[in-house]
């Protein structure tokens, strides 16, 4: 089986491989027992037609799309035709099938994808733990032949991250507000990049935060993240294809590198010493305004205060619906007033402003994408003190990159063996072609070592769930 999505196209093009085949191995994973959790509803028949068609194409000799039939799952806040979007949420049980797809799902469909459901998630996105009290939680299954005990998927992104990791997608399409796809991603040791927010339209998607949402996805390589990136932005990407050297990169020494975990903290630094030796120049540099964001977050900040105005009238009715983890959070917005909404937007152009200043001259910064390892699930379900610093550590960097309106990828950088950990590259507002060109050069010097995952190992992954 190809190891990932461009590598399944490409054969499926030269007819080595059937798309019908491809989807039926996905579909045969999407119902095994590490997905029991993964899918909120299932788009089968349509997934199977879409697979046929390009078959037809295929043997037809006319040029296929770029996603040639193969699997791609979608986050349950993205309108699908035909089927309800419910946001994870048991408060919208009765919303009515979407008329149409949401443009970044149409991008997809017109692509050739193959849509096989919709994925469970973080009710309404808020949060970057995964836990979903309403439909259950999927484990991890990167950690799972590393500890006996479910460890967290992460989020908000859970399913779609899962449902790559153990085969029953090649990508995934979600959203990242805070971190929503790279700390899956970083979890499960896959890709995910975020893109900057302007370029991927949310319209037709349950907004988290209007300002910060992103549109975007998890992918099984680099490679594949530029081309879900250039289907759902609908924009060709520019790769510079220069060596590592010839790039200048900076490791900023302020936040992102506090309390690390020691075995994120050993996976990155090996990491920095095999792209050294590949030639990188890596800077280490003072970057203030990463920790003066006090005034940004202040009583939940633009989440708090963007999630209130859309979900106001909702929670006055359903409440107790509501994951109560997630509603408390909500409800942090409703002391935001008018006016302190307005300054608090007015302090993120100014902190833009000032960050991007200091950046001039460098072409990308590279962090841990989390702190933390995947912490075990039981322990966050049963305390919410664990649950929400647990939340925040996996928030705290990833974050930073949303307030930034920037971009961000983050890609495995682990040994064979290792706990899963992200290495994440990122730059300020559409920076995005230079961090996907960053990243390739970064993602082939780090395929030298023994990684666990680079592209991952979806049958290891989905008999060890």
């Amino acid at each position: 089986m190809p190891i990932d999505l461009t590598q399944a196209a490409t054969d499926i093009a030269a007819g080595r491989q059937r798309a019908q085949g491809a989807l039926d191995a996905a579909l045969e994973r999407a119902a095994a027992s590490a997905n029991r959790r993964t899918f909120i509803r299932r788009f089968e028949a349509s997934a199977r037609a879409a697979a046929q068609a390009i078959d037809l194409l295929q043997a037809s000799g006319a040029p296929l799309p770029p996603l040639a039939g193969l699997a791609v799952s979608v986050k349950d806040l993205f309108d699908v035709a035909g089927f309800p979007t419910t946001a994870g949420s048991s408060s919208l049980h009765d919303a009515a099938p979407a008329e149409r797809d949401c443009p970044a799902v149409a991008r997809l469909r017109a692509a050739g994808a193959a849509l096989v459901g919709h994925t469970n998630l973080t009710e309404f996105a808020f949060s970057g733990v995964g836990i979903n009290p309403h439909h259950g939680t999927p484990a991890n299954p990167a950690t799972a032949a590393l500890d006996a005990e479910p460890r967290i998927p992460g989020g908000s992104t859970s399913g779609g991250a899962v449902s790559v990791a153990t085969g029953a997608a090649w990508a995934a399409l979600g959203s990242d507000t805070g971190g929503s796809i790279r700390i899956p991603a970083a979890l499960q040791g896959l890709v995910g990049f975020k893109c900057t927010a302007r370029l991927v339209p949310t319209e037709g998607a349950i907004p988290l935060s209007t300002t910060l949402d992103t549109a975007c996805a998890i992918t099984r390589s680099v490679r594949d993240a530029v081309l879900l990136h250039e289907v759902l932005a609908a924009r060709p990407v520019g790769i510079d294809r220069r060596p590592l050297s010839q790039w200048r990169l900076a490791l900023p020494r302020s936040v992102m590198l506090d309390a690390l975990a020691p075995e994120v903290a050993s996976a990155f630094e090996q990491a920095l010493s095999t792209l050294r030796r590949a030639g990188a120049r890596i800077d280490e540099i003072e970057l203030p305004s990463l920790a003066d964001t006090a005034a940004l977050v202040r009583g939940g900040g633009l989440s708090a205060a963007e999630s209130w105005a859309w979900h106001r009238h909702r929670l006055a009715g359903r409440e107790n619906a509501y994951d109560p983890r997630v509603a408390l959070r909500i409800r942090r917005g409703e002391a935001i007033s008018g006016a302190d909404y307005i300054d608090l937007l007015a302090e993120r152009r100014g902190w833009i402003a000032r960050t991007d200043a200091a950046l001039v001259g460098i072409d990308a910064l590279l962090s841990p994408t989390v702190p933390i390892l995947a912490p075990r699930l039981q322990p966050l379900v049963d305390s919410d003190d664990a649950f929400f610093a647990a939340n925040a550590m996996l928030l705290r960097n990833p974050s930073l990159i949303n307030l930034l309106d920037g971009c961000a990828l983050s890609l495995p950088c682990h040994l064979e063996g290792d706990w899963p950990v992200g290495l994440m590259v990122w730059g300020p507002s559409l920076a995005d072609d230079r961090v996907l060109a960053v990243s390739l050069a970064i993602e082939q010097a780090l395929q030298g070592r023994a990684l666990l995952r680079a592209p991952i190992d979806t049958f290891a992954l989905l008999s060890a769930a």
